[in-house]
């Protein structure tokens, strides 16, 4: 558990020692859930810093009308939503249940704050997390000033995905992504295609499979 802990982002860095200190005088709770148990609610209020410690887990975000779904995997040693535990908005954006058996630490609030002043490498480790989204919502925009629908489509799914997820789908109706998208279906079409020759994605008529999220970054960057 030692190892898997100091994998994690929070950690990166800490020495034995100073973990093995971190948990003696902070409450870490340790869950664990059956394959398919649900693990959070989307709208559920992030009031934990919780993390895959073991196993895997699914989670997903839905628009309001349930028409498009991002799906992602999240295998430990990965938090779930970290920045969304302070800020204007702090509700969990997706829900998240169970891939097999999965093992769930979290760490309250107030402990998640005493931990980050607590050494400077903790409140470096949260910074680098949230500098990282940021730029990330910087370089999407920006991407999306070419007009190319194909970065268009890689940052919707980037945005709605974390930095390590894996085995990442889109559900959706094409004729509502055309919609959302505000282009005729044939551009759609092509744009798709056009991904899925440059080994970014497979599809169905109802289902956008991603096969490296960094394919995804690697476009927006091109």
């Amino acid at each position: 558990m030692f190892q898997t802990l100091m994998q994690m982002p929070l950690f990166h860095g800490v020495s034995y020692n100073k973990l093995s200190e971190i948990l003696g005088k902070h409450r870490f709770h340790f869950l664990k859930y059956a394959d398919k148990e649900k693990i959070i609610s989307a709208g559920d209020p992030c009031t934990h810093l919780s993390t895959v410690v073991s196993g895997k887990a699914r989670a997903t975000v839905s628009s309001p009308d349930l028409r498009i779904k991002v799906s992602q995997t999240l295998q430990a040693p990965q938090p779930i939503y970290p920045d969304f535990i302070f800020g204007k908005t702090t509700s969990y954006p997706a829900s998240v249940v169970a891939d097999g058996t999965c093992g769930i630490m979290q760490i309250e609030k107030k402990d998640y704050i005493e931990i980050i002043n607590s050494d400077s490498v903790f409140l470096f480790n949260f910074l680098n997390i949230l500098s990282m989204n940021a730029q990330l919502s910087t370089d999407g925009v920006l991407a999306l000033t070419s007009g190319d629908l194909r970065k268009r489509i890689a940052y919707w799914i980037v945005a709605l995905t974390q930095r390590n997820g894996q085995d990442i789908t889109m559900e959706c109706r094409q004729r509502d992504l055309y919609s959302v998208f505000g282009v005729p279906r044939q551009s759609l079409t092509a744009a798709l295609d056009d991904m899925k020759a440059a080994g970014i994605i497979d599809y169905t008529p109802s289902l956008i499979i991603i096969h490296d999220r960094r394919l995804l970054l690697d476009l927006l960057e091109s």
